[in-house]
């Protein structure tokens, strides 16, 4: 009964995002409680201590649950998210996309997340699910030692591994979900994520410590496979190295279709990771020197400059506001998402799927719905790229 108390009490708190202090007092004096008045008045202590905190933190969310200070991970609530992934996880190791996994949980949600078909479904590393999930636990089982934690993450590796190609690259869903999905993915991180995690869990970083050595191999040899897919979905053109798509063909490794805006195409934003993690590497043999080379010297020719995007308040029409290209000399340099392959002229395109020249011609929707055009990365290629090119220029 204390136990049902407990979750009836602390639950809808919780999710109104009250203070950690606050939630921390409400334990303790729940736990010295002997009757259901005294619980009402200490209840009411938090309720009233919650109120007059002006300082109150705003309630944790899954996207903020990778921020916190270390010494967070070892309490209650992180523990309770925790527990939560532990529900959200699928039977084959992974876990769903565009959930707040963060949230509290009712009785019929947990009901749901057990049942036999939810438990079923496929996983993936879209949007950062599956390997944030997994850095999250590990996170935890540092701070606090309890093995489900552990088991959970371990779980997650063995499914990682199971979904990887042959041939090196990661598929969007895993068990294969048939069309786009299928496809070796970099559209929004997603092989890039996966890969920095077996990286690091096959370097013995701290938090991953206590993956076993086995494992730890697997990691290594799955990231030389990743690695060795990357160098062959690099787009040549006239014979040279440029940039990636966004998806690739699992089999022959072209550029794909994803869905109608997103057309075979040479990604800005996509590549802009892809050539940080192999700048990253710690030792880059000249096939990946190469790559680097090749893609900074493409994303140097197709840097936007002269323009930049303004947001327009207009409250009766979708999302309230519309983005406008206004010419700016002085604006910061931008890269926009997709580019023709062969001409290097960004791409628009909305859902129709038809290709246009400029953000103003395809709708409103897809015009605010989607990034067009991204932050340009100077400090990657003019600080970053010529101090590795100087590190590694013996090795040319």
């Amino acid at each position: 009964m204390v136990g049902n108390l407990l979750r009836y009490s602390i639950a809808p708190l919780m999710s109104q995002g009250f203070p950690a202090g606050a939630y921390l007092y409400f334990l303790l004096s729940f736990s010295a409680c002997t009757g259901q008045a005294q619980t009402a008045s200490k209840t009411s202590t938090v309720q009233t201590a919650v109120a007059s905190n002006s300082s109150a933190l705003e309630p944790i969310r899954w996207r903020d649950a990778l921020r916190q200070e270390e010494g967070w991970y070892s309490s209650p609530e992180a523990m309770r998210i925790a527990d939560n992934l532990l529900l959200y996880q699928r039977d084959n190791g992974g876990w769903d996309k565009n959930m707040d996994m963060a949230k509290v949980l009712t009785e019929k949600e947990e009901e749901e997340l057990r049942s036999p078909i939810e438990k079923g479904r496929v996983s993936t590393i879209d949007n950062k699910a599956t390997f944030t999930q997994m850095e999250y636990l590990a996170r935890v089982y540092q701070a606090t030692g309890q093995e489900k934690y552990k088991a959970s993450f371990l779980r997650g590796m063995d499914y990682l591994y199971e979904a990887q190609y042959e041939n090196g690259g990661w598929p969007q869903f895993y068990p294969i979900r048939e069309g786009y999905y299928e496809h070796i993915t970099f559209n929004d991180g997603a092989m890039i994520g996966v890969m920095r995690l077996l990286r690091d869990v096959a370097q013995d970083k701290p938090t991953y410590s206590f993956v076993d050595a086995t494992r730890k191999s697997q990691a290594a040899k799955a990231v030389e496979k990743g690695v060795e897919a990357i160098l062959k979905t690099q787009i040549k053109v006239n014979g040279h190295l440029t940039a990636w798509c966004a998806q690739h063909d699992k089999t022959n490794f072209a550029p794909q279709k994803a869905r109608a805006y997103e057309l075979p195409s040479i990604s800005g934003g996509e590549s802009v990771g892809i050539v940080k993690f192999l700048m990253e590497m710690e030792q880059p043999n000249q096939e990946v020197i190469n790559a680097v080379d090749g893609a900074v010297s493409w994303l140097e020719r197709v840097k936007v400059e002269g323009i930049r995007l303004d947001k327009v308040e207009i409250p009766s029409i979708n999302k309230g506001y519309d983005l406008v290209v206004v010419n700016d000399p002085a604006a910061p340099a931008l890269l926009a998402r997709f580019y023709k392959i062969g001409t290097n002229q960004p791409m628009f395109v909305g859902r129709d799927g038809i290709v246009r020249e400029t953000i103003a011609e395809i709708e409103q929707e897809r015009r605010v719905g989607y990034s067009w055009y991204l932050e340009f990365p100077q400090d990657l290629v003019e600080k970053a790229y010529p101090a590795w090119k100087q590190k590694w220029k013996t090795a040319e």
